[in-house]
């Protein structure tokens, strides 16, 4: 058995706010819509993970998702004019990564993140 993919499941009733932030903001393809759930995703390869942590790094809260993205200023301009919550950067870290803590809609905080 080989495991082929794993997706995040957060629980909402409001669907358009989904949207709003994973769609609209951060630029997802809608690949599903059954109206009671909506998968969004890119049409990049993407590997299976799951991390596991005691903390976020450099002192932070665990985030709840890690989203890696192609340029992380961009994305982080994006969220702020959306009127997102930022909670903590952007910040260039020492293991290579240049990231930002958003929370989304539903109060879950998100890693926005590139590789440097």
């Amino acid at each position: 058995m080989k495991v082929k993919r794993i997706v995040a499941n957060i629980g909402t009733q409001d669907m358009t706010r989904a949207r709003s932030f994973y769609q609209d903001v951060l630029g997802l393809d809608l690949l599903m819509d059954q109206g009671w759930i909506q998968t969004f995703g890119s049409g990049t390869a993407m590997s299976v993970q799951v991390s596991v942590a005691s903390e976020g790094g450099s002192g932070t809260p665990v985030p709840d998702l890690s989203i890696e993205v192609d340029d992380v200023d961009t994305a982080f301009e994006r969220m702020k004019a959306a009127g997102f919550a930022i909670e903590y950067g952007p910040a260039n870290e020492p293991w290579g990564v240049r990231r930002f803590y958003v929370r989304d809609p539903f109060g879950k905080l998100v890693n926005v993140l590139a590789h440097t």
